[in-house]
């Protein structure tokens, strides 16, 4: 996948395209209906794929205290419209500059000028230009005078709204299983693994720490069964994989006020991660966090984590 922080830097050989407009934060259900609708439309217009994206957030800009906390950090959201199969994406840095464009201008410049599309996939609640003044019915209208075709799509699924909105506030509560519904994939956190106060080692479960500037919405406190993503290695790989339970929060048995996230591999004692950047994907809760009066049922609340881990993993 091609990608590019400026419109007018796509090779010259790149050919017709089909655009679709987006911040594409956590790039949930509702986006890869897009997505889907936009590769149909590149097949009836022997077109390129393209998604054009921000950097950072529009309201980190404009209304920095609105701005919400992304799901996804920007590499990772890269990677996640990378699996869906575009042909490039678009980067274009945020500024005020560019928000005082009009609608006319940035479709004009953008979408007609850099890219040729012939035709333009958006949800039906896409606003853009200045103030926000360009709705679908101004891009249709400027789709008639540009000659591109548009394609609105609902962004509503059956039951539930598909939003990146929605999915934070599930997180918030701890309900990752919920949130994965409306991903339709389970959220992750990406970031290095670090050296932590080593406690975990020395109960004899040896946990991978992310460090503190990891990418995405971190979800409530509590423990979790999930996975362990070794992104650097290969994906047939046996170990790019790894079912772990992970804790979220601070530690109350030890009294350490720095919350965290960790994942201890299940039965591996044996591996070496710093410096490794991995994905820690949240698959169910197991339960809170709780302050044990001893080191011994500690120990014993950690084996029965691992135990309810299994199941809701479906490994043994």
């Amino acid at each position: 996948m091609l990608r590019l922080s400026d419109p007018s830097d796509l090779p010259t050989d790149f050919g017709p395209t089909v655009v679709t407009l987006g911040n594409f934060d956590g790039v949930h259900q509702g986006h890869a209906a897009v997505i889907a609708e936009l590769h149909e439309q590149a097949a009836k217009h022997d077109a390129k794929t393209v998604a054009v994206t921000f950097d950072p957030h529009p309201l980190a800009v404009l209304h920095p205290d609105r701005a919400p906390e992304l799901l996804t950090g920007l590499e990772d959201r890269l990677y996640l419209l990378e699996q869906r199969g575009l042909d490039a994406v678009v980067v274009m840095p945020f500024t005020r500059e560019l928000a005082a464009e009009t609608p006319r201008e940035f479709v004009e410049g953008t979408f007609v000028d850099a890219l040729g599309a012939r035709a333009v996939v958006v949800g039906k609640d896409t606003r853009f230009g200045i103030k926000n003044s360009g709705d679908i019915d101004t891009l249709r209208e400027l789709g008639q005078e540009f000659g591109f075709d548009v394609v609105a799509l609902d962004d509503v699924g059956p039951g539930v709204r598909w939003s990146s909105t929605q999915v934070r506030e599930l997180l918030a509560a701890g309900k990752v299983d919920e949130a994965a519904d409306v991903l339709g994939r389970h959220h992750c956190v990406v970031g290095e693994v670090v050296k932590g106060f080593q406690r975990g080692r020395e109960l004899g479960f040896p946990t991978a720490n992310l460090a503190r500037d990891a990418d995405g919405v971190v979800p409530a406190d509590g423990v979790y069964a999930g996975w362990l993503v070794r992104r650097e290695l290969p994906q047939d790989h046996p170990e790019y994989r790894l079912p772990a339970a992970i804790s979220v929060g601070t530690n109350p048995t030890f009294d350490i006020p720095e919350r965290t996230v960790e994942a201890y591999v299940l039965d591996r004692d044996d591996l070496e991660l710093y410096g490794e950047r991995v994905a820690i994907e949240f698959v169910g809760r197991l339960r809170g966090n709780v302050k044990f009066d001893s080191i011994d049922e500690l120990i014993e609340q950690m084996h029965a984590d691992v135990t309810a881990s299994r199941p809701v993993l479906g490994c043994s």
